[in-house]
């Protein structure tokens, strides 16, 4: 189950987060040890919706590159679900003038475990954590497509009635779980009123535990980054159990308006910026792997093909057909025995087969850095030494922006007062901090790369 054992022992709990005597489920997993699943999020696991993640690899292509990169997003939920706990969990323990509900807590927690239903299959050209393959293909973006899952995956298995049952509204709170999974833009922020449903404005920090869109500091990054180190084999100095430690919110100006936001201990500056470079480190090595792209481009092909077929496309616009959509398209099609001549279906086994053995391209060349500026070429002038061009981005997760200047931090003797990144700091703070900030002001890295397939007589297409 790819890291996840689920214990068949049940615990009874007093009154609090569960709002009568109930069960609880333990499970086990590789990273963060055992784990407590209020009675809700197992009605949630056990739906089909939710188990198709068990068959939808966590890294994708990258599989095929490192062996033990075999772990999926259906444990990767579960971790998310965890980590959201945790933190809401201690800021409300550490700042009771919050007013964090359990009703508060429930949602960020079902947030994380479903803001990856809407998952189909990875592809690193741009994960933030990557950019997934219908985003790629379909130019579908798998945040939209997991609240629209979650809604099916609701009223499909009647979870509004459990809702009830642990005095959830299903109204308010399924808008305000919808509005966790897809993020809050930093301008809505900045807003007289606030925009948002579900909750009130004096709840703005809890946006930015499951899908932080102002500076990418998230839950979901603290579990993938532990998660794919692991299991890839790359060594990281981000401690995420730490930063939780030091964690709470301060009200924040943002224009002329202040909203609360969750700010950082300064001393965990260096540890912030460890978890930037982490990000920069898993592209470099693994998510934008030479091979791991070709691989993608190969599946890509093979998409493009069977798409007249088994209609992939189409699906984004049915849920029921959508969450039959999982990792294992590549089996179906290199088992598929009856083949019908003439069509593009027919050749989709060898160019999978070709992706297996690695044998039909390579990476021609690779240019260290260059610029995003490509003079215009004319037609037919690309033959065979360059069939397809592609520039890979690596940066610290805001593209040509420092991530840090949207980190607020405090420090020890005034926790409620508020130090932007420009701010000078004190002492011995200062010095660590301020160098850690201009390591990331360096421009994104741009890598141009041009495929070439072995063995071909024929000109491809730039694109």
């Amino acid at each position: 189950m790819g890291g996840i054992k689920i214990w068949q022992d049940f615990y009874f709990l007093t009154p609090g987060l569960y709002t009568s005597v109930c069960t609880i489920s333990i499970v086990n997993d590789s990273l963060h040890g055992h784990i407590e699943l209020h009675p809700l999020l197992v009605k949630i696991i056990d739906t089909p919706q939710f188990q198709r993640l068990r068959h939808i690899k966590q890294l994708g292509a990258g599989y095929w590159v490192y062996p033990g990169a075999s772990h999926n997003r259906f444990e990767h939920s579960i971790g998310v679900a965890h980590l959201a706990g945790c933190l809401v969990e201690s800021l409300k323990n550490q700042q009771s003038e919050l007013n964090i509900s359990d009703n508060d807590i429930l949602c960020v927690k079902i947030a994380g475990l479903c803001h990856d239903l809407g998952e189909y299959y990875k592809l690193s050209v741009d994960h933030q954590p990557t950019t997934f393959f219908f985003f790629f293909f379909f130019f579908f973006t798998h945040k939209k497509s997991s609240a629209d899952v979650f809604d099916h995956m609701i009223k499909e298995n009647g979870l509004q009635d459990e809702m009830r049952n642990y005095k959830l509204n299903v109204e308010k709170d399924l808008e305000f779980i919808k509005h966790l999974i897809t993020g809050c833009f930093s301008s809505l922020f900045s807003f007289f009123q606030w925009p948002l449903g579900g909750r009130l404005e004096d709840s703005a920090f809890l946006y930015d535990i499951v899908a932080n869109k102002r500076n990418g500091i998230d839950v979901c990054k603290w579990d993938y980054f532990a998660r794919d180190c692991q299991h890839l084999g790359i060594s990281k100095s981000f401690d995420h159990q730490r930063l939780l430690k030091f964690t709470r919110v301060c009200e924040v100006e943002y224009g002329e308006h202040k909203r609360l936001s969750i700010c950082y201990r300064n001393k965990e500056a260096d540890n912030i910026y460890d978890m930037f470079r982490t990000r920069y480190s898993l592209h470099r090595q693994a998510y934008q792997h030479k091979t791991v792209n070709i691989i993608e481009i190969m599946m890509n092909k093979a998409l493009q093909k069977a798409d007249s077929h088994l209609k992939f496309s189409t699906a984004m616009h049915d849920m029921e057909e959508y969450t039959k959509l999982t990792g294992q398209w590549k089996a179906c099609i290199l088992n598929k025995s009856k083949k019908r001549e003439g069509d593009q279906i027919h050749t989709m086994p060898m160019t999978l087969w070709s992706m297996y053995v690695h044998t039909q391209t390579f990476c021609l060349f690779l240019s260290v850095q260059v610029k995003l500026t490509l003079t215009p070429l004319h037609k037919g002038s690309l033959k065979l030494l360059c069939p397809l061009i592609q520039v890979v981005h690596i940066d610290h997760g805001m593209k040509d922006k420092n991530p840090m200047e949207n980190v607020y931090f405090y420090n020890k003797m005034d926790p409620d007062k508020v130090i932007p990144m420009t701010d000078k700091l004190h002492a011995q703070e200062a010095h660590s901090f301020l160098s850690t900030c201009s390591l990331l002001n360096s421009k994104k890295v741009n890598h141009l790369r041009s495929h070439i397939r072995s063995g071909s007589t024929t000109s491809w297409r730039y694109r």
